[in-house]
């Protein structure tokens, strides 16, 4: 997690080798070895990592030191992560990979989203002719999809790293077995998760060791029951995950919760069987590109809809000129740019295997001077705006559609958001870099803050949640891009994105929060780009995210709205919620990133303070 006052000394902790015979009888009674804290910034060379904690981002520097690559530093901070941060990136999720290969000089993704179960269909969210409330379905079997975080380290590192699991996952099976130090990030956590944690026998058993309750502050928590997981995939691949008796275990959670004899409530069971574990595949995608004044921009393509929403952001803003602006006048075409993308987002990104997605469109230049007819470069919109029509800019349209009409079965109006669509859902960003110039940005996640809330029992992680990322219209027959069916992936906001001038990469960035992923890496790029704040300032910066909600409202950081941008911008029609802590919420996302600098430096920066702020550390730290 995010603990800047305790880590393990990396020297012991993170030691390559692929040792398998320390015993977790004695590893439970060795202590954490404390280190120096970490640092949300540096700058050197040699390779870097940011991750919101300490430990996963000196095993990923610890890697690099041993001459791993990028993609080999990234699968292994994302090891620790699933131990030290495990409500929000676990081998029971998924993410997003954007790699880009130094000496082919090109970008390439894994996707190793979660998949619906294939027997799963959109009407086991209805009942009574309306959807089942999302409280259900969040805590359940229901909500679980196929995990794809296994397969898609495998398949990142049979093509393009240089180390095998059996390597990588050490440090995270040390982790596991000597445990880390509690910090207030990790307790607070736990405690928000009491109730729906206590529903289950597995979870309460990991989670809430102190008698039915979260371990205290300072107190060391292990995850034996990990540690056997990790060496089972170490030993024998994303097979032993999805084979076996790790898979026959997953199956046996999903249709089975193990739900405590005393749970107030009932928890639905899930649809998923062994054959879905066992087809399980990761998608080598191209990722989707866009300009923006003089850089280039590639980002996740669909299922992810990061990509393409920041993608149709920056060309919306690209009709403007910062500096013939001011900072709250450009601040209220940053909100204007994101409530429009958000419109389009929402009505027509989801799996392009069962959806005609109008990529083109949507990043078509010609488009976004149409859709920027709809700014008021003076007021805000009062309420949520209706989607645009991007089949017309396809630049090679469908031949069943006329150019003009939208696609069949497509939501043209703005869906009430999801209960779940707040700022309390959790995921994590790794941004790594080597001496070879490779550079990885990396989202993973289990959606929900502590996935659906379910472990499996003698394995040590929980299952994911991402099911809820589908779309329920009012209505089980209503025709929506992104709804469940078999086999389908949800939409994503995950948008790991790197930026390039003359053929360089300049920038690497992601984020965790859900929906606000995206509106995070938008204006952080705003921020830096355009504003000319230095990375870390970029980041730190108060946040204010609009998406397109009914009310047409945008959420923003409590230090936002002490700035004189937002009063002016109220006045011009803008309506703000309070989001981060004061508000009884997380803030809005915790970015890592790498600057790549002129003098052939990078910079490596993390979240500095939300969420317990993050880690930043290079091979060779500037003198």
């Amino acid at each position: 997690m995010r603990r800047l006052f305790i880590a393990v000394f990396t020297g012991v902790l993170f030691a390559s080798s692929c040792t398998h015979d320390k015993a977790a009888s004695s590893a439970s009674s060795a202590s954490p070895v404390p280190a120096p804290p970490a640092t949300p910034q540096a700058t050197g060379r040699g390779g870097a990592a940011a991750t919101v904690d300490v430990r996963a981002t000196a095993a990923a520097i610890d890697v690099l030191k041993d001459g791993g690559n990028a993609v080999d530093a990234a699968v292994a901070a994302a090891g620790v992560l699933g131990v030290t941060d495990p409500y929000s990136c676990a081998i029971g999720g998924g993410g997003f990979m954007l790699i880009y290969l130094a000496d082919e000089k090109r970008v390439v993704s894994v996707d190793h989203r979660e998949m619906a179960p294939r027997a799963l269909h959109r009407g086991l969210f209805y009942e009574n002719g309306a959807p089942v409330p999302m409280p259900d379905v969040l805590t359940s079997g229901l909500s679980a999809g196929v995990p794809g975080m296994v397969r898609g380290w495998e398949v990142a590192l049979e093509r393009y790293g240089t180390r095998g699991l059996a390597d990588l996952l050490q440090p995270g099976i040390r982790v596991a077995e000597q445990g880390f130090e509690v910090d207030p990030t990790f307790f607070e956590q736990t405690s928000r998760n009491v109730e729906r944690f206590k529903l289950f026998t597995s979870t309460a058993r990991v989670f809430l060791p102190a008698e039915g309750s979260p371990s205290p502050v300072g107190s060391t928590f292990r995850n034996p029951d990990l540690a056997k997981t990790y060496r089972l995939v170490a030993e024998g691949g994303s097979r032993a995950f999805y084979r076996g008796e790790i898979a026959r275990a997953i199956v046996d959670t999903v249709t089975k919760p193990p739900v405590a004899p005393d749970a107030p409530r009932q928890v639905r069971s899930g649809v998923m069987q062994l054959s879905d574990l066992a087809d399980y595949e990761a998608r080598i995608r191209e990722p989707v590109r866009s300009t923006y004044r003089g850089y280039t921009v590639y980002g996740m393509d669909a299922p992810s809809s990061g990509g393409l929403a920041l993608g149709l952001a920056l060309n919306l803003l690209e009709g403007y000129e910062p500096k013939a602006t001011s900072r709250a006048d450009f601040l209220h075409l940053y909100l204007e740019a994101s409530r429009l993308a958000f419109a389009d987002r929402t009505a027509y990104v989801a799996d392009p295997e069962y959806t005609d997605v109008p990529v083109a469109g949507l990043l078509s230049k010609a488009y976004a001077t149409e859709r920027r007819k709809a700014i008021d470069p003076a007021k805000a919109a009062p309420r949520a705006v209706p989607a645009g029509n991007p089949f017309a800019f396809q630049e090679d349209p469908s031949p069943q559609r006329t150019a003009g009409t939208p696609s069949p079965g497509m939501s043209l109006a703005a869906l009430p958001p999801s209960p779940l669509d707040t700022l309390d859902r959790e995921t994590t960003h790794i941004t790594t870099s080597d001496k070879a110039g490779n550079v990885v940005t990396y989202t993973c996640t289990i959606e929900y803050e502590g996935g659906g809330g379910i472990t499996v029992p003698g394995y040590g992680f929980l299952l994911n949640n991402e099911m809820t990322d589908f779309d329920f219209p009012p209505s089980s027959s209503a025709p929506h891009a992104n709804t469940p069916e078999p086999g389908k992936r949800p939409r994503s906001s995950m948008a790991p994105t790197l930026v390039f001038k003359d053929g360089a990469p300049v920038l690497a960035l992601g984020s965790p929060g859900g929906s606000t992923i995206i509106t995070t890496v938008l204006q952080t790029l705003v921020n830096h780009l355009d504003l000319g704040m230095p990375l870390l300032e970029a980041v730190a910066a108060p946040r204010v995210s609009q998406r397109n909600v009914p009310d047409g409202s945008s959420q923003a950081e409590p230090e936002f709205l002490a700035t004189p941008e937002a009063a002016a911008l109220k006045e011009k029609g803008h309506v703000f919620t309070a989001a981060g802590p004061a508000a009884g919420l997380n803030a809005i996302g915790a970015l890592t990133g790498i600057r790549f600098n002129p003098d052939g430096t990078v910079t490596a920066v993390a979240e500095p303070r939300r969420r317990g702020g993050g880690s930043a550390m290079v091979v060779e730290p500037r003198r």
